[in-house]
């Protein structure tokens, strides 16, 4: 239990806050349904709900996957974090499927009178939307981390979305999710709005169908992501920098074989390199470990494999493009 615990402190700190807050939204718009029933402040309660327990899946499993490795799992229990994300999604898929239902349903029957209760449902949602902003913007903070980048205020947010391929999964979900949930507080408002000032008591319903396919979206999004993560992804950028690395190594000749694999937030890295058939023993060993001691201070690596060829004559490796 204590090396539970433990692990739990090494969590993805986004993950964990966004699901404390979305935990709270939650209630506040689940007291607000009950108050009014209205189908757009259903479809909030349903998304934010789903929010909540992906966060919670997403924060566990990112904190697991930190386990050290075993005799049983000698590489660790880094994709650990990409199966736990795709079980999470199934919560979302399901909620986002209830919410589209709804909203078709609501089209087809409008109550045919004015939203009842809604300064209720205004503030519920006005509070849900300034609480998602503020998720949302630690989630780009969180990039940031991750990514080095030193940007803040206005500048981050365009960056954010620019480098959120290299951010941690748990941190793209989390960025993902609360991207949708604001956005879909704001639909939710706007639809809520126009069925009180006007006769087209069908935009609630119109609102929950379009909150529902924001939330397959994430679902699509998330699944095409960890399923890469959980079969085993090569990751391009560190792999051209490592493949530097190397080249620029004097007693380096070529690179047979390099693999960078992504093990959940960590890397496997692999390398065959040619060099010198006269080399001794001792001499390769040097090699190897400074070779790995450059290659050990990049962010993220922990596994590294080196082995050796004597040099064909023949140049096999050329530079990945980055992408």
């Amino acid at each position: 239990m204590s090396n539970f615990l433990t692990l739990l402190k090494r969590g993805n700190k986004s993950a964990l806050a966004a699901a404390i807050v979305n935990t709270i939204i939650a209630i506040i718009k689940f007291v607000a349904y009950v108050l009014t029933g209205n189908i757009a402040m259903f479809a909030e309660m349903m998304h934010t709900i789903g929010d909540a327990a992906n966060q919670y899946f997403v924060y566990i499993g990112s904190a697991l996957s930190k386990k050290a490795p075993t005799k049983r799992f000698p590489n660790g229990f880094g994709r650990l974090v990409n199966l736990v994300l795709l079980a999470a999604i199934l919560v979302v898929a399901i909620l986002a499927y209830e919410t589209i239902r709804e909203g078709i349903l609501h089209i087809l029957h409008a109550p045919g009178d004015k939203t009842s209760g809604l300064w209720i449902i205004l503030t519920a949602l006005g509070i849900g939307v300034v609480l998602e902003v503020g998720v949302f913007y630690k989630a780009m903070i969180e990039i940031a981390h991750e990514t080095g980048l030193k940007s803040r205020g206005l500048t981050l947010v365009g960056q954010s979305f620019t480098n959120l391929s290299q951010a941690k999964p748990a941190t793209r979900l989390v960025f993902m999710e609360d991207l949708v949930a604001t956005l879909g507080g704001l639909i939710a408002i706007i639809a809520v709005l126009i069925s009180h000032y006007t006769s087209f008591y069908q935009a609630e319903g119109i609102a929950s169908i379009l909150i529902g396919l924001m939330m397959f979206y994430v679902v699509y999004n998330v699944f095409i992501q960890n399923a890469a993560g959980a079969l085993g992804e090569i990751d391009e950028v560190l792999t051209a920098k490592i493949g530097e690395i190397l080249m620029r190594d004097p007693d380096v000749r070529d690179i047979e074989k390099l693999e960078v694999i992504k093990e959940g937030d960590h890397f496997h890295v692999e390398i065959e390199v040619e060099v010198d058939p006269g080399l001794t023993i001792a001499q390769a060993d040097d090699i190897k470990d400074r070779l790995e001691l450059q290659i050990r201070i990049l962010k993220g690596i922990t596994d590294v494999t080196i082995s050796f060829d004597e040099d064909d004559k023949i140049q096999h490796y050329q530079p990945p493009t980055q992408p």
